[in-house]
């Protein structure tokens, strides 16, 4: 189905790329998000966010102060003029948050996972008109993120955005969630006029991966970020490194390149870009497969093995070959990638089984 949508719409704000929403992790004290909240307004941030609510991985680290935060927010709109955010995952929660006026209210990815949760949240949700952002889900699943945001839309939300906030890996390098930018690219291609904002606090969980998340999101395209900030970071009862202070995020917003978007290079510029984050993969997919080769000539060097297994091999070309077929390739250029692929194991099991 198409999503029915109309702008976001928020009051007081400019529509420019990029929306940019700010504020802590949590909401720990009262002090900590006034203070947080003012240094923000005086750095023209328009919308400030703070968790209320927060599911940890584990039990017994902090969970947020629920809603004995939320007068806390709506003084923040009072002193400020800014519009409030926060997470939901429930409907008490979302009957809460109306009931003390919070402007917009977001999704975390767990909640998106969970498609009995998002009918749960679209039920309490009929008949609101409030601005409603969607994280992607912990895993990457395009059609779980698309699906959630069908439900809400279902129910009569047609303010929406969809944040991307990463996915979850087993294997972490570089990032906290992998951002397989892919996947929001591809979400932006099946639903044109649905806003993408990006959370590098997440993706990146290291501050100071923030301000080149922020320029990539920019480069494809995005039309918001949403960003941890604190007034002191490094004392933050969640989250601690992956949030940035008011002034650092203020500078990290204005070093940022916003091109213009022209539809003659748009296309092919996000294309390209998704082109890089494939071959990026395709270049790890290739790196592990050569690890687990060298581990086999390992065990071939321990248990006096041939290395070429010419029967092993014509089973690899075969089965490559009409899966190939299978995905639409041509069954001998696939037949040829993986005669390359299997010399170079050859080559790095020789070495093993010729070490001394």
């Amino acid at each position: 189905m198409e999503l029915e949508l109309e702008p976001l719409k928020l009051e007081g704000v400019e529509e420019k790329r990029p929306l940019v929403i700010a504020g802590p992790c949590s909401a720990e004290t009262e002090e900590q998000v006034l203070n947080t909240a003012k240094q923000l307004a005086d750095k023209g941030i328009k919308v400030f966010r703070a968790g209320v609510w927060k599911p940890r991985t584990k039990p017994g680290g902090f969970e947020g102060n629920g809603e004995t935060a939320l007068p806390w927010l709506k003084e923040v709109k009072e002193q400020t003029g800014m519009l409030t955010s926060t997470e939901v995952a429930t409907p008490e929660h979302v009957e809460m948050c109306l009931k003390h006026g919070i402007d917009i209210l977001w999704v975390g990815a767990r909640t998106t996972a969970n498609p009995f949760a998002m009918q749960a949240l679209a039920d309490s949700l009929k008949g609101v008109d409030i601005p409603v952002l969607v994280k992607n889900p912990v895993n990457p699943d395009l059609e779980l993120w698309i699906g959630g945001m069908e439900r809400l839309n279902q129910a009569g939300i047609k303010r929406m955005a969809a944040i991307h906030r990463g996915f979850s890996s087993y294997d972490k390098k570089i990032y906290r969630n992998l951002p397989m930018w892919q996947i929001p690219i591809e979400l932006r291609r099946r639903i044109p006029n649905l806003p993408i904002i990006c959370d590098p606090s997440h993706i990146g969980g290291q501050r100071e991966l923030i301000a080149p998340l922020c320029q990539q999101a920019m480069d494809l395209g995005l039309d918001g970020l949403i960003i941890e900030s604190h007034c002191n970071p490094d004392q933050a009862w969640s989250d601690a490194k992956q949030q940035v202070t008011p002034d650092v995020l203020d500078y990290i917003i204005n070093l940022l390149v916003i091109r213009s978007e022209t539809v003659s290079t748009e296309g092919i510029v996000m294309l390209r870009k998704q082109i890089d984050e494939l071959d990026n993969q395709l270049m790890d997919l290739l790196a592990k497969r050569m690890r687990v080769c060298r581990e086999i000539g390992q065990y071939k060097k321990e248990h006096n093995m041939t290395v070429l297994q010419t029967a092993r091999y014509g089973e690899i070309l075969d089965k490559r070959g009409a899966q190939g077929s299978l995905c639409g390739m041509d069954a001998e250029f696939v037949r040829k990638i993986f005669e390359e692929v299997h010399e170079e194991s050859v080559r790095q099991q020789m070495e093993i089984v010729n070490q001394k």
